[in-house]
């Protein structure tokens, strides 16, 4: 394996962790949002607050590593794609903003109109950004953004048919991993209707975020053929372990057991992330841009190996240890739902 090649799994790496912490992240701001002003949609974002309350500024670390590895490693991409797809990338960077003040905001306030606001905001933001990080994607994917300074159409680039497909499958992956979560937080906050309540919405999102997928397979046929060949061959290992864990998921949910949902959930969707990277292989922009075409020197790939390597050290076992600590309930922040 080349440096390049090393750094691109870094990179594909970050991708990945970014879209199961920050998906199920932006998840719980989905079911926020439409959780109903009722008691049990109250006790429903009491929930969400409580599960995501210790962990969700360390979830979108992980987006900051990816940006950082690609400017670093591979610059030239990244000109491309933040230059051409500047449009969706600053929506998605404004909803990450929003999202966090809502978040920040929505307890503190000291009007319960305030309070309110703040809520909303949060929720929308939070359908709002994976759903444009989606068709970033997508662009990618159908080979809009073409390699140069501002080269590809600012508007047609992201919105087309299998960017506006990607941008939707993005918030109903985050909602089915997000409710697969809840439902495990739900039985360790000792809320037995809460987590009859998740169970519904977990079963109800999985079968969603499959039809979509499904519906992106015709889509990416008619629009997207590089990467619809590359799924379909050397990408379909990975399509069939993702379908395999999408429906270990239902079963676990079904027979009462969340925790051991969790595993397939996530695997559910690392394997659809990874099967992208197989099907792109070894394109950074589908047959315009290679990783080797694309990387930085080697000196600077050397760097950004050592820099990872002391990232694995030092950081990963620290951020484990936070999700360790709030699986256990050793932190919490804010009220358990009562």
């Amino acid at each position: 394996m080349s440096k390049a090649d090393a750094v691109a799994a870094v990179l594909w790496v970050g991708v990945t962790a970014y879209a199961v912490f920050g998906g199920a992240d932006f998840g719980a701001g989905f079911w926020s949002l439409i959780a109903g002003t009722g008691e049990q949609g109250k006790r429903a974002r009491e929930l969400c607050d409580w599960a995501i309350g210790p962990v969700w500024e360390a979830n979108h670390v992980w987006l900051i590593f990816v940006l950082v590895v690609l400017w670093t490693g591979f610059s030239e991409a990244f000109e491309a794609v933040f230059s051409t797809l500047f449009i969706p990338l600053s929506l998605a960077a404004l909803g990450i903003v929003l999202r966090g003040a809502g978040f920040a905001f929505h307890k503190t306030a000291r009007r319960l109109e305030g309070r309110s606001i703040a809520e909303r905001i949060f929720g929308l933001s939070s359908l709002l950004t994976p759903f444009f990080m989606g068709t970033v994607v997508g662009a990618i994917a159908s080979e809009r953004v073409p390699v140069g300074n501002a080269a590809g159409d600012p508007v047609s680039s992201w919105l087309n048919p299998v960017s506006l497909v990607i941008g939707a499958l993005f918030v109903a992956t985050s909602a089915y991993l997000s409710a697969v979560f809840l439902v495990s937080d739900a039985r360790r906050a000792e809320a037995p209707d809460l987590e009859h309540y998740f169970k519904v919405r977990a079963l109800a999102a999985g079968l969603s975020a499959g039809a979509v997928a499904f519906a992106g397979i015709f889509v990416l046929h008619a629009d997207a053929h590089y990467l619809y060949e590359g799924l379909v061959h050397e990408g379909l290992p990975l399509v069939i372990l993702s379908a395999f864990c999408g429906l270990a998921v239902l079963v676990l949910i079904r027979r009462e057991r969340p925790r051991a949902a969790r595993p397939f959930a996530v695997g559910a969707v690392g394997a659809v992330v990874w099967a992208w990277g197989v099907a792109q292989y070894d394109y950074l922009l589908p047959q315009t841009l290679t990783i080797a075409q694309g990387a930085a020197p080697s000196e600077t790939l050397t760097g950004v190996l050592i820099v990872f390597g002391v990232a694995v050290v030092l950081v990963l076992p620290s951020i484990g240890l936070l999700y360790s600590l709030a699986q256990r309930s050793l932190i919490e922040e804010g009220e358990r739902p009562s």
